[in-house]
């Protein structure tokens, strides 16, 4: 697929995993075991095999703030990546969104400010934004990621046929379905 512009891929591992780590004894979600390979695994190898550019925003990026947020986390990565055309937001939990999924976002980018992918009327991730929204970006704090930027320049809906995009392991139970996910996955003839 030629893309008219490549935005680079934010994937977000600065989050402190605190609703998993509590219900897990501790864990972080990013480091848990998926199919043999951790959960941030997953995210990268995914985002490599798209062909995109990326950069992963990690705890060390944002450590200077007190308390940040995935706001905070965002702003970071486009300061990072400020020349880029353009940002796909993924967080990095994750695992089983689709590299087709990045690109069919990536393209819809070309005549649209905001795209947010959606699977079955579910919204999802990697959130598109198109280079004009970088001021707006880079404003962002705090825990409320990037919704006020999307609700300012408007979102176009991109349905896909990806489950993943809507798939995070927020909870060890959501984490157990992604395992399954995989292994039916993996059990079916393609």
């Amino acid at each position: 697929m030629t893309l008219p512009i490549t935005p680079t891929v934010l994937i977000l591992a600065a989050g402190r995993s605190e609703r998993f780590r509590a219900a897990s004894g501790g864990m972080d979600k990013l480091e848990a075991d998926l199919g043999g390979r951790r959960v941030r695994d997953w995210v990268l190898a995914t985002v490599q095999s798209s062909g995109l550019s990326w950069h992963v925003v990690e705890r060390s990026h944002t450590a200077h703030l007190t308390l940040p947020g995935m706001g905070d986390s965002i702003a970071c990565g486009v300061a990072a990546t400020a020349q880029a055309q353009g940002w796909l937001v993924l967080p990095a939990d994750l695992p089983l969104v689709q590299a087709r999924t990045l690109l069919q976002v990536a393209q819809a980018l070309s005549t649209h400010t905001v795209v947010v992918p959606s699977w079955q009327g579910e919204r999802g991730h990697p959130v598109g934004f198109a280079a004009a929204c970088r001021a707006d970006l880079l404003a962002l704090s705090g825990d409320s990621g990037a919704r006020a930027v999307v609700q300012r320049h408007g979102a176009h809906l991109l349905p896909v046929n990806d489950a993943g995009c809507v798939m995070d392991v927020d909870t060890p139970e959501a984490l157990e379905s992604a395992r399954r996910s995989l292994a039916a996955k993996s059990q079916s003839p393609l």
